[in-house]
């Protein structure tokens, strides 16, 4: 399994995303933190803005999709992306997601 992060200005904006990954199977389940606080350098400058952060769980068949629409649909101009490989996850909860990580047939 996977785990990958983004972040977003708006509840609105996180919610779409998250929704849309999981309706197009790109992602068995996404969690959304917020607001968050993140302090940055942009542009040159020291930055400091409220966001909101999406933890994408997904399936190494999964990633290249969801990391291809994130990275389309982020309203940012350099959004976050960030994905680790779990070190372990718990049997059922595998399964579980080997279980919703592919659509059924019709």
């Amino acid at each position: 399994m996977l785990l990958a992060w983004t972040t977003v200005a708006s509840r609105p904006d996180a919610d779409r995303l998250a929704a849309t990954a999981v309706s197009r199977n790109l992602a068995v389940c996404v969690q959304i933190d917020g607001p968050i606080t993140s302090h940055y350098r942009w542009q040159g400058q020291d930055a400091r803005s409220e966001e909101f952060r999406l933890q994408f769980k997904c399936l190494e068949s999964q990633l290249a999709g969801l990391e291809a629409f994130v990275l389309d649909e982020h309203p940012y101009e350099t959004p976050e992306w960030i994905v680790v490989r779990a070190e372990r996850v718990a049997e059922k909860y595998l399964s579980w997601a080997r279980a919703n990580s592919s659509t059924p047939p019709l």
